[in-house]
């Protein structure tokens, strides 16, 4: 075979679109293309959006189903911006095969998607996140009785730095100006400004700063220890089938106790909207969502609550209180402590936070570049709504995104890698047991003597005197 060698001639002018190469597809999304299809899910978003276009003549737009499954690709493929986004479609044949773009059919810019997005509201966006939730319980994935919650704080796209006051307008500069100029200090420089600022005690409020590029964003501590302006997101999840019934977006100055009830409402208007029948019966969180209006309310509405105290040195007292706070309370408190609660908490833990794991880190959606809790809340909810599609593909053919080792043929590799864990496992049982008899060859015979009269001791108790006998170590 003689060597190839690239050449820089120019190209042809015109080509047969039958010489043009194909791209064979992912399996992922072409499995994924399937599922909607079988669902009916372009029919559905585009008499969903009908009403938002105009009927006259004019040049025909983006589908909404491209739009949707542009940010779709956001998630599965870890994008956080729709630059990023528009550019992956346009690079890869494969999406543009997902996306249903022909060979010479452009695909959209990042421009159309800001356009399409302005134009459609929350409620359609609300409206799909809740068609994939059908999608779940047509196949069966969607229990909705069992509901845990938690929040987390994304990144807003606006800067510590340009914070302005809420009363003068000032910025931080500004602003040390002033505290300068009360003090007696005329003109300084800016090294005058920055020992000043640095010397002096200073606290940041909410109530007393904004952004002006974001006026929806607040002050936040994030969880690594930096300050943001940020965003608070919050999961109601199904722990029985890992799906996400419902994802807020809110102000992140708003506390876990005052969004808790929204939240627990929305997770069950999300569920009849999909076709369940069934009623949320137990609701789980963590003790930043204790609070006895909660509790009452879930006691008023039939939910079972699971929610942990915050420690305290004192205790409750009922004198100015109707009794059905204690009740609430004292019932909550038995029911965190039982071990189907204890059980509960574990499981919160588990999916809600890997549920934040997969949106946040994974799936693109720590960093919004968005401005405007509408916007970020439109695009967080597709994002999630991609990762509840993830769940029903891993359930339904073992691939839950495109870039994990699940795709097309890696059965096989699964077959082999189960069986050489288990090899290993009968390897290290084998040489537990031969040491272990090397062990008693060494010894002498009465310690081995006194070895298996303990064992057969032991063997002949019952599993609660062995609890019993045993250190606790």
């Amino acid at each position: 075979m003689a060597l190839g060698k690239r050449k820089r001639d120019q190209q042809d002018l015109w080509v047969a679109t039958c010489d043009l190469p194909k791209s064979p597809g992912h399996p992922f999304y072409s499995k994924l293309n399937r599922l909607l299809d079988e669902a009916a899910f372009d029919e559905f978003v585009e008499g969903l959006c009908k009403p938002h276009y105009s009927d006259g003549p004019g040049r025909p737009g983006i589908p909404p189903g491209i739009y949707f499954r542009m940010l779709f690709i956001g998630f599965f493929e870890g994008l956080d911006s729709q630059r990023a986004i528009a550019w992956r479609c346009s690079d890869s044949r494969s999406l543009q095969s997902f996306l249903g773009l022909g060979i010479t059919q452009p695909t959209p810019d990042h421009s159309t998607l800001t356009v399409i997005r302005q134009r459609l509201p929350l409620e359609v966006h609300e409206a799909v996140f809740t068609f994939v939730l059908s999608i779940a319980k047509m196949k069966k994935l969607l229990k909705g009785q069992s509901v845990a919650i938690d929040s987390t704080f994304i990144e807003a796209d606006a800067a510590m730095k340009s914070i302005v006051r809420r009363d003068t307008g000032d910025d931080w500069k500004a602003y040390i100006r002033t505290l300068m100029a009360e003090e007696g200090i005329e003109d300084p420089t800016d090294e005058d400004i920055r020992k000043f600022d640095k010397k002096r005690k200073k606290t940041v409020s909410n109530k007393e700063w904004t952004s002006p590029t974001d006026s929806d964003a607040r002050i936040m501590k994030m969880k690594d220890g930096r300050t943001r302006m940020a965003y608070k997101t919050e999961h109601a999840i199904d722990i029985d089938t890992d799906i996400v019934l419902a994802a807020g977006v809110h102000k992140a100055d708003e506390s876990d106790t005052a969004t808790f009830c929204e939240t627990l409402v929305k997770a069950q208007a999300h569920a009849m909207l999909a076709g369940s029948e069934s009623q949320i019966k137990d609701a789980i969180a963590d003790k930043g969502y204790h609070s006895t209006d909660n509790l009452v309310w879930c006691e008023a509405s039939g939910v079972r609550s699971y929610i942990p105290e915050r420690a305290s040195r004192w205790r409750r007292k009922w004198i100015d209180k109707p009794a059905e706070c204690k009740h609430a309370v004292y019932g909550n408190r038995r029911r965190v402590r039982g071990g189907r609660g204890k059980r509960l908490g574990k499981l919160r833990s588990e999916y809600v936070e890997r549920s934040f794991a997969h949106v946040c880190r994974t799936g693109g959606a720590r960093r919004s570049w968005l401005r405007g809790l509408e916007d970020v809340t439109k695009r967080y909810l597709m994002c999630v709504a991609g990762r509840n599609l993830g769940v029903i593909m891993r359930s339904l053919f073992g691939m839950g995104k495109p870039k994990t080792l699940q795709a097309e043929g890696a059965g096989g590799f699964r077959l082999i890698w189960s069986a050489i864990v288990a090899v290993g496992r009968g390897f290290r049982s084998f040489c537990d047991w031969v040491a272990h008899h090397i062990e008693l060859a060494e010894s002498s015979v009465s310690e081995i003597a006194a070895y298996y009269v303990d064992f057969i001791a032991r063997r002949n108790m019952k599993p609660a005197e062995i609890g019993n006998s045993s250190t606790g170590c």
